[in-house]
């Protein structure tokens, strides 16, 4: 009988686990804390720089996930877009370059002259900002609107609806996220699932 319970107490704690390791990080509606990253330029970057800022398009992702260099074009698109308007594209590198060494600081820097980037592009050294968000994959974005309590998450998710065509995409889920803000109208999707590659410890 003990054997038994202490069975059921074991699958108890596993199950209570997972539930935990799925909760973890931010949902919409929580205020995401600041942090302070190396740039690719050498310089620190946090979130409380942008004094200008209405809200910031924070998106994980790295030089060598296949999901991320699809949607490079589309990144330094949204940054375009959207940074004269008040949300600034901010870029995190989550992935462990020693596990994944091709998105070293040095990788990094190349990487973001060659394709043209017009938005910090920032080191996520010792892999701690990306499981504070919950992040998993690379893409994966997270919207955030500044209000007087800081800055809420308001919307979590994929870039799009179609990550290997730029031109058929029939739902842009972070425009739409950003676009509603700007208006002061609901986000419609606040939450989507962010399909690329998993975050390298």
């Amino acid at each position: 009988m003990k054997h038994i319970k202490g069975i059921f107490a074991v699958i108890a704690i596993i199950m209570l686990s997972a539930f935990t390791n799925q909760s973890s990080g931010y949902k919409v509606g929580d205020i995401a804390a600041d942090f302070n990253l190396k740039n690719i330029d050498g310089s620190m970057v946090a979130l409380a720089d942008y004094k200008d800022a209405k809200g910031f398009i924070v998106i994980f992702t790295c030089n060598t996930c296949p999901y991320s260099v699809a949607y490079e074009d589309r990144i330094v698109a949204l940054d375009k877009k959207y940074k004269a308007k008040g949300y600034p594209v901010i870029a995190i590198m989550p992935n462990n370059p020693k596990t994944q060494p091709r998105d070293n600081m040095e990788a990094m820097i190349h990487r973001a002259k060659t394709k043209g980037f017009t938005f910090p592009y920032l080191m996520d050294e010792g892999q701690k900002i990306s499981p504070q968000y919950g992040a998993t994959k690379t893409p994966e974005v997270y919207v955030l609107q500044k209000t007087s309590k800081g800055n809420q998450v308001k919307y979590i998710g994929a870039i799009d609806d179609n990550y290997q065509d730029a031109s058929a995409v029939q739902t842009k889920y972070v425009e739409n996220a950003v676009d509603a803000l700007l208006s002061g109208g609901p986000i419609k999707e606040t939450q989507t699932r962010a399909i690329g590659c998993s975050i390298k410890l």
